[in-house]
């Protein structure tokens, strides 16, 4: 009988890629009115130019730990966070912003650095205009709550993510705990973190189940530390044969066969 349930947050009960989806096209569509680019063709190369950027960065090796993809940094101020790294993003994500959009812009044929300087401060706006939720999020932990205990476990930077629970304000609440990847310092996979939610648990691994959507972490971390693992795969995505989840799930509401099995 299981007595806990760990949940990551983006894209597991936030839909995170719609939200950023979104925030893109609505950015990348002002941008063609502007200059008849294609709206398409620049979300891609601006995608692709913020990564190259991101990667090239000082503290990228500490983002890849902690768990910060270059699409959050395009909107994150990075504002908290006790690690010198966090001061460096802070001071790094405006002439990133301004740089990933311009170079974009550029890659079209479009020079126009000011312009590249407007959508990479609109792109933070929208983005923040759309805290958007799965249908399925509070029906599964209104009926999950007061009969197990729940912890999220989400990688980020401290202040993104409680910006992101605060634009769901009602989603806090359930958890009996909140670990964030940026305060404890270390993100999944990462086996001490998942030691850490057990502590505060005050729970053995045997008794708790990991929901998550990425292999990579959610599921291998989960794994590493002996925890009942399960990939929400919405997506029909292909399995990664090096790292096999205890259940695979298409839906939130599938839960409930684990949990009573």
């Amino acid at each position: 009988m299981k007595k806990a349930v760990l949940f990551d947050l983006d894209d597991t009960l936030l839909w995170d890629e719609r939200s950023v989806k979104e925030a893109f096209q609505t950015t990348c569509e002002y941008a063609a009115a502007k200059t008849g680019v294609d709206p398409d063709a620049l979300e891609e190369a601006v995608r692709r130019e913020a990564r190259q950027i991101y990667e090239a960065f000082e503290a990228f090796s500490f983002t890849k730990m902690i768990g910060i993809n270059p699409f959050e940094g395009l909107w994150a101020r990075f504002a908290e966070g006790e690690q010198q790294q966090f001061r460096q993003l802070e001071q790094f994500v405006p002439t990133y912003r301004k740089a990933a959009w311009t170079k974009g812009l550029a890659a079209l044929g479009i020079e126009d650095e000011q312009l590249g300087a407007e959508l990479g401060e609109m792109f933070p706006a929208e983005r923040r205009k759309r805290p958007l939720v799965y249908e399925e999020t509070f029906a599964v932990l209104d009926q999950l709550k007061g009969k197990y205990k729940l912890l999220l476990l989400t990688n980020g930077s401290p202040d993104l993510q409680r910006e992101k629970l605060a634009g769901v304000p009602q989603l806090a609440p359930y958890f009996d705990h909140i670990i964030i990847s940026g305060e404890f310092g270390k993100g999944k996979p990462d086996v001490t973190i998942f030691e850490h939610a057990l502590s505060k648990l005050e729970l053995n691994a045997e008794d708790c189940v990991m929901v998550g959507d990425k292999l990579t972490t959610d599921i291998l971390g989960a794994n590493r530390a002996g925890i009942d693992s399960v990939w929400i795969n919405r997506h029909g995505v292909d399995l990664n044969d090096d790292i096999i989840p205890t259940h695979t799930i298409t839906s939130l509401q599938q839960l409930f066969s684990i949990l009573n099995a």
